[in-house]
């Protein structure tokens, strides 16, 4: 009856709750105090009983199970269920993993990864524009007489024979495609002439010698064409690499190399005109600066003219010897051809390697045809 009396009166009065699920300081009731103790004591388990939510004479809707109170208050303090284990002491235990760590570690890595490429991107871009610029006012004042240039005299001349040598060269290579082109239908004219004799000389019993021996004949210059025209043929394709393959490398970094100087000289004018200038402390480090790229194209620019030197020269070396032996077969082959000579025409091929594609293979096979 003590109990029943002592919960009454607890029932009725407020129990404030902080934060933590924490009982707030009562009132000092020396009679209430020890009342609560004997119930803590002698009375029924709290994990077994229930707090009316709404004061008392509450309904019965209005009561909420204590555990379901205990496990709320153990979530607002960052514990979880009774088998796991607490937020707050796996923080302490293991900081790096922490739920959303990962994700935001993640997250930072990557906007710093673009962020490092953005800037190295307009770096670059940035680079170019003031690169661009100068080289741009370089090749204006070289155009109007204001701006000086570099000039390797003996280097240039070089360059310029090899243009001409090639203007002439690429002459040579359509003239001797265009000698192949008319020879093959040529060729191929005297094959169908052949054909047509033979057929009229089996067929006009009164004519049978005169068209054989001039079907003989077609065939046999069809046959010394073929080997003319595969003689003619590796002398385009040789002179086609000379020109298009190995000439236009060497003019490819002959490019380079005028790009380079260009750049050279922009950067030296560059440097002339600031060290003409005042020598504050802010000009002094843009000389700094200048000299610092100045002598970075310097080295670019001689590197460049000592690959264009060693290119020229070899350059100059197996073109003499890809056009003396492509000259002496071109020769042999013709002399030998028109001079009916086929042994020696045979043997000309034999002695440049030149193999002579079988008959038909030019044509497409019934499959492309169809």
């Amino acid at each position: 009856m003590m109990a029943d009396s002592i919960m009454s009166k607890a029932a009725t009065m407020e129990i404030p709750i902080n934060s933590n699920g924490d009982t707030g300081t009562l009132p000092e009731d020396d009679s209430l105090e020890q009342d609560l103790q004997q119930v803590m004591v002698s009375g029924p388990n709290l994990n077994e009983t229930s707090i009316v939510s709404g004061g008392y004479g509450g309904p019965a809707g209005g009561i909420i199970p204590t555990s379901t109170i205990k496990d709320i208050r153990m979530k607002s303090r960052g514990v979880g269920l009774p088998n796991s284990q607490s937020a707050t002491s796996r923080l302490a235990q293991h900081p790096d993993q922490h739920p959303g760590s990962s994700n935001n570690n993640t997250g930072n890595s990557t906007e710093e990864v673009s962020r490092g490429v953005a800037v190295e991107k307009l770096d670059s871009v940035k680079k170019w524009g003031i690169n661009t610029y100068k080289c741009t006012k370089q090749m204006f004042s070289e155009r109007f007489g204001r701006g000086s240039r570099t000039v390797d005299l003996e280097l240039e001349a070089q360059i310029d024979v090899l243009r001409e040598t090639k203007n002439k060269y690429e002459h040579i290579l359509r003239l001797a495609t265009a000698l192949t082109s008319h020879f093959q239908s040529m060729v191929q004219t005297q094959q169908a002439l052949g054909d047509t004799f033979t057929d009229l000389s089996q067929k006009s019993p009164e004519l049978q010698d005169e068209f054989g021996y001039n079907a003989e004949t077609q065939k046999l210059l069809c046959k010394n064409g073929e080997a003319l025209l595969g003689a003619i043929s590796f002398f385009v394709s040789s002179i086609d690499t000379l020109v298009n393959k190995t000439m236009e490398d060497t003019l490819l970094t002959i490019k380079l190399y005028e790009n380079a100087r260009l750049e050279f000289d922009a950067y030296r004018s560059d440097l002339e005109e600031l060290s003409l200038g005042p020598r504050d402390a802010a000009t002094m480090v843009r000389i700094e600066m200048a000299q610092h790229d100045y002598q970075i194209h310097r080295d670019k620019y001689e590197r460049l003219r000592s690959d264009v030197t060693i290119k020229l020269k070899f350059l100059e070396e197996n073109k003499v010897k890809v056009m003396h032996k492509q000259l002496l077969l071109f020769h042999n082959a013709i002399s030998a051809y028109f001079a009916g000579n086929q042994e020696q025409l045979e043997q000309t091929l034999i002695q440049f390697n030149v193999k002579l594609k079988p008959p038909g293979s030019d044509k497409p096979s019934w499959l492309e045809e169809q």
